[in-house]
């Protein structure tokens, strides 16, 4: 079983930069991909960013690309989503995602699969104001 808590949400005016954090529970998180996924009311779950477990291989939605960026530390059990150049667009619940199989090596389309991920966040409302 893994727990994750996202924290870094609030509000913030278009052209602000927003830091989220997500902290994982268990001891192999070294080896499990993590994503971003955001969603708005009456959409489906949108991928954001992911990244792969050696930390080196990240893939971008193109909404954020140049924008977002994805990192994690390992040895905090910690994976970020940092938010530059917000847009009002950007306003969104946004959930932390894990798949657990320790060092899959999953495609980038895979990434983008919602149902690539077995535990999620409770999220955590980003809000861009115009």
């Amino acid at each position: 079983q893994v727990q994750l808590v996202e924290s870094g949400g609030g509000l913030v005016q278009a052209g602000d930069s927003l830091g989220l954090s997500c902290a994982a529970s268990g001891r192999a998180f070294s080896s499990y991909t993590m994503g971003w996924f955001r969603q708005v009311p009456g959409k489906e779950r949108e991928f954001v960013a992911a990244i792969r477990w050696s930390g080196g291989s990240t893939v971008y939605a193109d909404s954020v690309k140049g924008r977002f960026t994805i990192s994690r530390d390992n040895a905090k059990n910690l994976v970020y989503l940092l938010m530059n150049n917000l847009k009002p667009e950007d306003t969104a619940v946004y959930y932390c995602a894990a798949d657990p199989r320790p060092y899959y090596a999953a495609s980038d389309s895979q990434l983008y699969n919602p149902q690539l991920y077995n535990y999620w966040g409770q999220g955590t409302q980003v809000t861009v104001s115009s």
